[in-house]
């Protein structure tokens, strides 16, 4: 890939544009606000002065060399919507403009008339569905969402949205094209919330209810997030984890969770469908991952040493006292 372009110079679509520029590919970066000169002038400078900021910052982590941070910043061009017949040798275009149907459907329009019929088209959004998107975009077949986590250059994960009329090969290659840069894309089909948001809600939404309910302050919730719940969840999925503690053990805790607090801890099916076919996990050799065929202690002792590591990174290891004789 050598040419992206990217609609919409807000917040998203900077993050997106670093971490291109940062990867050695080259930015179109376009604004669809109607905007005077002055007004322009004062953007060009904004976003000038963020993504040079951001690069600044990764060069005092010793990421890159700071004498590098120019030429990086020469790899995107900002200009405006009369511009956006540039596009028509990007690979890939990313709407990154409001979540507004109306102005997602307009900028469709204009960018459906410039860009090559082979580009794929990802929409940045967190708001629509691709089912919702995808009828504004000629060609359907090379259209999908992108979701992207903030701060985008930095965080790993990219949520790839399809919908039925998506063609596998344009997953395929954007997927790709992502991972050569370094990102971490996940599939998943339309649905409200995509994976991490959904998950991201109902435990936001569980932290305040405890400060709300007295059961503990807010310092001592994000207190047990910290050093508990995002430990173990740096280095195990949560269905993997599910899998090390047992799913019988989740299903009895949910439905003691369910008498005791309210129907938000009732137990999916496909958890009690688990424990009723004997797939509980680990210890089964089967539970949402078949573990039949791997050597269990090794893939434990793995595990656990990206556990260790993690803790050392964080200088939360136990502490380790000789015993005096």
């Amino acid at each position: 890939m050598t040419h992206v372009a990217v609609i919409g110079a807000g917040r998203m679509g900077r993050g997106i544009t670093l971490t291109y520029i940062y990867a050695g590919i080259s930015v179109k970066l376009i604004d669809i606000k109607d905007r005077n000169e002055s007004e322009r002038m004062v953007l060009s400078d904004a976003v000038a002065q963020e993504l040079s900021a951001d690069l600044k910052f990764l060069a005092s982590q010793s990421l890159i060399p700071e004498e590098e941070i120019d030429s990086i910043l020469s790899l995107y061009n900002l200009s405006f919507i009369e511009e956006i017949s540039s596009i028509h040798d990007c690979e890939v275009i990313y709407d990154a403009v409001p979540e507004v149907l109306d102005v997602k459907q307009a900028t469709f329009d204009k960018v459906c008339c410039h860009a090559s019929d082979s580009a794929t088209i990802a929409s940045t959004t967190s708001t629509f569905l691709v089912t919702d998107l995808a009828d504004f975009v000629t060609h359907p077949e090379r259209f999908l969402n992108a979701h992207w986590l903030n701060p985008a250059h930095l965080m790993p994960l990219v949520e790839v949205s399809i919908s039925e009329t998506t063609s596998s090969s344009v997953v395929e290659r954007f997927v790709e094209s992502l991972e050569n840069i370094g990102k971490k894309p996940v599939i998943c089909n339309a649905s409200p919330g995509y994976i991490v948001p959904r998950i991201q809600a109902i435990a936001m939404n569980e932290a305040a209810r405890l400060v709300e309910e007295g059961v503990a302050t807010a310092e001592e919730v994000d207190k047990a997030i910290l050093y508990g719940f995002g430990m173990r969840f740096s280095v195990l999925g949560m269905l993997e984890f599910i899998d090390w503690g047992g799913g019988d053990i989740l299903y009895y805790a949910s439905q003691y969770l369910t008498e005791q607090a309210g129907s938000r801890y009732e137990v999916p099916d496909v958890v009690r469908q688990n424990m009723e076919l004997g797939k509980n996990g680990l210890r089964d050799g089967m539970g949402f991952f078949d573990y039949r065929s791997i050597d269990v202690d090794a893939y434990r002792n793995r595990r656990l040493s990206d556990f260790v590591h993690a803790l050392q990174q964080r200088d939360l290891l136990p502490v380790h006292r000789k015993a005096d004789n």
